[in-house]
């Protein structure tokens, strides 16, 4: 087998393996701010509690790839389409502002037992789906899924440090709240990258661009090597309003990302009964800066 032959095989056993044995799927924060003139190395993640590892970026598993900023919306699946599998995903950073970097997944099939399907339905919040299929006289039967992700990431992008003085402050734009059109998306209410520890983050939730109510909503910090917090993780949940929208506080800086699962009887295909849909978010809120006391 090739070294691409490979890779690809292993994209897509791990994306086979998400939903029964590594839950979450997003695309690893990089530290904020960069400066005009750095690049960005963006890579998926795959895990469980905001540890995972690195899958790479490849043409057969991508419906989208975006990059997002005040320059306008860039599509990078073509770049994909004549490389090799990308196990680091390089984006130079020439302008100023937020950015924004969104990837949609080819859907992939599973069937979990009853027991297993039943505890990841629990996990995810989707317990109506257990009364459905309970309802039906189905519940003894094996969860056979379509499932597909929805995952973005924010990077915070300042002026160059000019010599004689500070860099100039970042240019402020709304590129952090524009809708990307993902069947799945989470938009913040808010600039995350302009947090500090301790601040709240709203977000709204959207299915097919329409508010989703009663959504279970994971906010995740990993805390950073070397503190005292290194190797634990930080969960905090919320539910969506009948706005679709939520509010989750950030206790740390370092590393976030932000989940929900969706999950939606299947149409059109044979031997699956379920479409179930993953968002993702993924920021980074920088250490607060201390000022020397006068």
């Amino acid at each position: 087998m090739t070294s691409f032959a490979a890779r690809l095989a292993l994209t897509f056993s791990l994306f086979c393996l998400l939903p029964a044995q590594a839950h979450e799927f997003w695309i690893n924060p990089v530290p904020n701010p960069l400066q005009v003139g750095d690049t960005a190395r963006l890579t998926l993640q795959v895990g469980e509690f905001f540890h995972g590892d690195t899958l790479p970026f490849a043409g057969p598993q991508t419906v989208a790839l975006r990059h997002y900023s005040a320059a306008g919306v860039r599509d990078l699946a073509p770049f994909l389409a004549m490389r090799a599998a990308l196990p680091v995903l390089a984006l130079p950073l020439a302008t100023v502002g937020t950015h924004m970097v969104i990837f949609d997944s080819q859907p992939n099939f599973i069937s979990l037992p009853a027991d297993t399907f039943h505890a990841y339905l629990h996990d995810e919040g989707l317990d109506f789906i257990k009364a459905t299929r309970i309802a039906a006289g189905t519940a003894a039967k094996p969860g056979r899924e379509r499932y597909r992700r929805f995952v973005k990431t924010l990077v915070r992008v300042d002026a160059t440090a000019q010599p004689d003085n500070a860099a100039e402050p970042a240019v402020k734009d709304t590129t952090y709240a524009v809708r990307a059109g993902q069947r799945l998306e989470l938009v913040p209410l808010s600039d995350p990258l302009t947090m500090a520890p301790g601040d709240a983050l709203g977000v709204q939730v959207l299915f097919e661009g329409a508010p989703l109510a009663g959504a279970l909503v994971k906010a995740w910090n990993k805390g950073g090597a070397g503190g005292q917090r290194e190797g634990q993780t930080v969960i905090v949940r919320a539910t969506t309003s009948a706005d679709g929208q939520v509010t989750v506080n950030l206790p740390y800086a370092g590393q976030w990302m932000v989940s929900v699962v969706h999950m939606v009887p299947a149409a059109g295909v044979k031997d699956i009964d379920w479409d179930s849909l993953w968002g993702n978010l993924s920021f980074s809120v920088p250490q607060p800066v201390l000022v020397p006391a006068r």
